[in-house]
């Protein structure tokens, strides 16, 4: 719901050192920002209408950069890894007062209050800051849009300031390069600065949200997109960006509760978002319609390329970067759930892009084998989801969303293998990668059979099917799936060389091994059992 133009008292701001003289543009709606940013020349409009921007030099995520102040309230508790990397207090209050001045130093800034999670149960209020119209745009499409009435007397919980204009000294901030995330559990606030890749906003407050909702509330937060059947059956979707989530949930069958990110409480599941951030590589009208038909007026989209001597993008050019993305709010799916709010789900799915070609492109998992699933989170990063990855590289990301995760992982996996045997959940994994071969040599499964392979689970028509063995990560494979070559749910099958195929199934479990052995203190017997046979 969109809330007129406010005028905002600047004293709100004085707290964080902002004493601006000028101009304060508050709660403006998607057209004034757009006008705005085609007024400072950082944007244009496509054919359709969307506001088309280049983010600059970061067009992906930057997780060397990402810090968290190390202090009193959360040193024992978060799991320092090379994701959580610590910075110190001092070199925080560095950095505000950097930022601050920055902000001052401009004429206008664009401010904005909104939510994060559509269950008022464990709504968090958000301050956004922006230097730039676009970037504001980019926090209307993604969080949660309060009334007119809940903005009267908005009293923000965690706030955020993003200056991607400002290049930060290294060595004087105690971070990495000039850009940096820095983030304060103790002041309950965000600073972003030198970089305008906005996918860092949506990714902080989902960050400390997997802190807040697990530590403190005994809610579950998942990196998943997640949708619903007409009968009201739940279905989630864990997998790291590129690997289906967004495509696979948006189903025209099905009403979408969201795209990446929700909480499992004891009785339902939630939105912790009010908009969808998708990939639209390669993207077309025929396989993602409702993704094609969002890129409309009020969407961003940024890092593409037009057609040559016309505003229609080309969604094939990946010159600029294979993460380009568009974000808009949910309700531009037209199947969307107005509330994002639905019952526990009765089936998981884990998206993994297996560049190796060796995992089924379905499986059933048993509980012991999720739970092991989960804490590997094997996938393949897809090109350009973060800087400096230009082909799949293998990776293992826990909960299939490591660096989003500040707690132990075990953590997580304790609570999701509790809600999996509390609700009879039917798990399965989908290999969304290669078949016939590793990536360069098989191709790329057929989006066309993983939909009717996931039609096929949550339909009930895997059920009561034959199942065999994998011969060395032991998950049950359907022989046969309505909608699908026969030939290719057996992963062997599809290779013409069937010892290299052997061989490099030995190679990936010797990995899935390897990987697991920093967790195999904290897990039961049952979950080091699920591991792979050499």
């Amino acid at each position: 719901m969109h809330v007129p133009t406010l005028p905002f008292p600047k004293e709100k701001l004085l707290a964080l050192g902002l004493q601006l003289s000028d101009t304060i543009h508050y709660q403006l709606s998607p057209e004034e920002l757009v006008q705005q940013t085609l007024n400072r020349g950082e944007g244009v409009l496509n054919d359709t209408g969307a506001l088309v921007i280049n983010t600059g030099e970061f067009t992906g995520r930057s997780p060397k950069d990402k810090f968290i102040v190390k202090d009193e309230i959360i040193t024992n508790t978060v799991d320092w890894n090379d994701f959580n990397l610590p910075i110190e207090e001092k070199y925080f209050n560095i950095i505000l007062n950097r930022i601050t001045a920055y902000m001052n130093s401009l004429s206008e800034i664009w401010v904005r209050d909104c939510f994060a999670c559509a269950d008022r149960r464990y709504r968090l209020k958000l301050r956004v800051i922006n230097e730039t119209p676009a970037m504001n745009l980019f926090a209307y499409n993604m969080f949660l849009r309060p009334t007119e009435d809940a903005i009267e007397n908005f009293n923000p919980e965690w706030q955020m300031i993003c200056a991607p204009g400002l290049k930060l000294n290294a060595a004087e901030c105690g971070i990495r390069q000039q850009n940096a995330v820095v983030v304060s559990f103790k002041r309950k606030m965000i600073l972003i600065a030198g970089t305008g890749y906005t996918g860092e906003i949506k990714k902080s407050i989902f960050g400390i949200l997997n802190f807040i909702l697990p530590a403190q509330k005994n809610v579950l937060s998942m990196h998943c997109s997640a949708n619903v059947g007409k009968d009201g059956d739940t279905a989630i979707f864990f997998g790291l960006s590129g690997t289906g989530k967004t495509t696979l949930s948006t189903d025209p069958e099905r009403k979408l509760i969201g795209d990446d990110e929700h909480g499992w409480t004891s009785d339902r599941i939630f939105n912790f978002e009010g908009g969808c951030y998708a990939k639209c590589i390669n993207l077309n009208e025929k396989k993602e319609p409702e993704i094609f038909h969002a890129i409309k007026k009020g969407a961003l989209v940024e890092n593409v390329k037009f057609f040559q001597g016309t505003n229609k993008i080309n969604f094939d050019d990946g010159s600029i970067t294979e993460n380009t993305r568009v974000s808009y709010p949910l309700n531009y799916i037209s199947n969307s759930l107005e509330s994002s709010i639905s019952n526990s789900p009765k089936n998981i799915f884990f998206l993994t892009c297996d560049a190796y070609g060796v995992l089924p492109p379905i499986s059933k998992l048993t509980p012991e084998q999720a739970m092991y699933q989960f804490i590997s989170g094997y996938t393949a990063k897809i090109a350009g989801t973060e800087t400096g990855i230009k082909d799949p590289k293998i990776t293992f990301s826990t909960c299939f969303g490591a660096p989003f995760m500040p707690l132990h992982p075990g953590k997580y996996a304790e609570m999701l293998g509790k809600k999996i045997r509390e609700n009879n959940v039917k798990v399965w994994m989908v290999n969304t990668g290669w078949s016939g071969g590793p990536y360069l040599v098989g191709n790329r499964i057929k989006l066309s059979y993983t939909r009717a392979m996931v039609a096929a689970a949550l339909e009930g028509k895997l059920d009561n099917v034959e199942y065999k063995k994998h011969p060395i990560f032991r998950i049950d494979m359907p022989v046969n799936c309505p909608g699908v070559p026969v030939e290719i749910l057996d992963p062997m099958a599809t290779w013409a060389d069937k010892p290299a195929y052997m061989s490099q199934a030995v190679c990936l479990a010797g990995k899935f091994i390897e990987n697991f052995k920093r967790y195999e203190s904290g897990v039961s017997a049952e979950i080091l059992a699920s591991a792979p046979i050499l």
